[in-house]
């Protein structure tokens, strides 16, 4: 029989520890995410290696980074959070350790893109997204945008440190780091996080009084569940709209920005530690903005703020050409203000739209348009470096990506009538 839940005399609720651990795991496997952008000069320079080829790899990561999104949504399912978490985070630190034995691409393309994406992506957001769900009832889409700012913040303490030391002691000793931070979170990740708040004798924080304590049965067949997932959101038009718009997000942030801003910067000039220190200042106001983002998710229509955020992005991409130099100025300042608010402001909204139209399957869905992201993300990175070899530019990039981003707030506009006809027609059982 179900055991109702018993009022418990705790200060702070399990699941806010729960949320700060996945926090900092979130952080330690967002270093790489900072290190390519600093690490392509010097391996450029070591080994001769082009900004396609070093894209390429890079590339390879970001679409495994994305395509294992979904089917880690259902092995967390199958296997638990924490078992799944710890392995990614191990593959995350045997792939940047990995890096200062390699001499030819094909093991940057095995370390940079297999390992890491591998890594990543069984963690990625649809990690932060199962924890807020079944750790919270009252305040997710806050805990959401808490847990997305992890790599933003990830990307604020590496960043600096990986451009410094790639800049003297060398990119390698800037990779052990990276992988060092990421075996540090193992052990907390391990005795903090349970599968399920009953196996902590409570309920998720907010549930309704009389919840009941039984532990969730694990569900089997994570590849079945998620391909299921897939087959019946397909056949929804909203699914594709918010496919196509967080394609064009990760296209817009990891693929351009994240990756290219730096080699962009020193090709006007600029030094490559200011340009890692703008670009981490992207992640300080990234955490304000995705923290705020979430807060406004539980109040505003989320199609509005998705419409909002890629208009002001696209803007910023606009104008970058005509900003970039050899120093930092106001217009630039101003820039980074922007772009920093709205990098990942995207994701608490999105993981909104995918929970409010697809229920029981959101989560798994939302991998699915996670794994859009990363494909975006990948043909951008690889499109930008592409561009900068044949043209000397990246100018062109940047104006392709505020073309993008207009594409990105057309499609957000998911009509109210489509939204309600796709969620009534895929309330229907979730096969276990």
């Amino acid at each position: 029989m179900s055991q109702a839940a018993q009022p418990l005399n705790r200060r702070i609720h399990p699941a806010w520890w729960v949320a700060a651990v996945a926090f900092v795991a979130l952080l330690c496997a967002a270093g790489f995410r900072a290190a390519p952008g600093a690490l392509m000069l010097p391996l450029h320079e070591e080994f001769g290696w082009s900004m396609t080829t070093m894209s390429l790899a890079v590339s390879v990561n970001l679409v495994l980074y994305g395509l294992t999104a979904p089917f880690a949504a259902a092995l967390m399912d199958r296997f638990g959070i924490r078992r799944i978490t710890a392995i990614a985070l191990i593959l995350v630190a045997l792939g940047s350790g990995g890096t200062v034995l390699m001499r030819d691409t094909w093991m940057l393309v095995f370390c940079w893109g297999i390992l890491i994406g591998l890594g990543t992506g069984s963690m990625a957001l649809v990690f932060a997204a199962t924890i807020a769900g079944r750790w919270f009832v009252a305040r997710r889409g806050l805990v959401m945008g808490i847990l997305t700012a992890g790599s933003a913040t990830g990307q604020l303490v590496f960043l600096p440190v990986v451009a410094a030391l790639a800049g003297g002691a060398g990119w390698r000793p800037a990779s052990l780091i990276i992988a060092a931070a990421a075996l540090a979170a193992v052990p907390l990740v391990w005795f903090v996080i349970r599968d399920h708040p009953q196996q902590r004798g409570v309920t998720p924080y907010g549930a309704p009084p009389g919840t009941s304590l039984d532990v969730p049965r694990p569900q089997s067949g994570g590849v079945t569940r998620a391909l299921e997932a897939l087959a019946y959101a397909v056949r929804r038009p909203s699914f594709w709209a918010l496919a196509l718009a967080f394609a064009i997000c990760g296209a817009t942030t990891n693929g351009l920005v994240g990756i290219h801003f730096i080699p962009s910067a020193h090709d006007h000039g600029m030094p490559e530690t200011t340009a890692a220190g703008l670009l981490a200042v992207v992640g300080v106001f990234d955490i304000v903005g995705t923290v705020l983002s979430g807060w406004l998710t539980d109040k505003i229509d989320p199609r509005l703020l998705l419409v909002a955020y890629y208009g002001f992005r696209g803007v910023g991409l606009l104008v970058l050409p005509w900003l970039l130099s050899d120093s930092v100025h106001p217009s630039m300042v101003i820039f980074i203000v922007v772009y920093g608010l709205d990098w990942v402001a995207t994701v608490p909204p999105t993981v909104a739209l995918c929970r409010r139209i697809f229920g029981d399957r959101g989560t798994i869905v939302f991998g699915w348009v996670f794994a859009s992201h990363q494909l975006g993300a990948a043909a951008a990175a690889f499109a930008a470096g592409f561009v900068r070899d044949e043209t000397g530019s990246y100018t062109y990039a940047w104006i392709g990506g505020a073309a993008l981003c207009a594409v990105g707030a057309f499609v957000s506009c998911i009509p109210r009538r489509m939204m309600e006809q796709d969620a009534r027609e895929i309330r229907v059982p979730v096969t276990t």
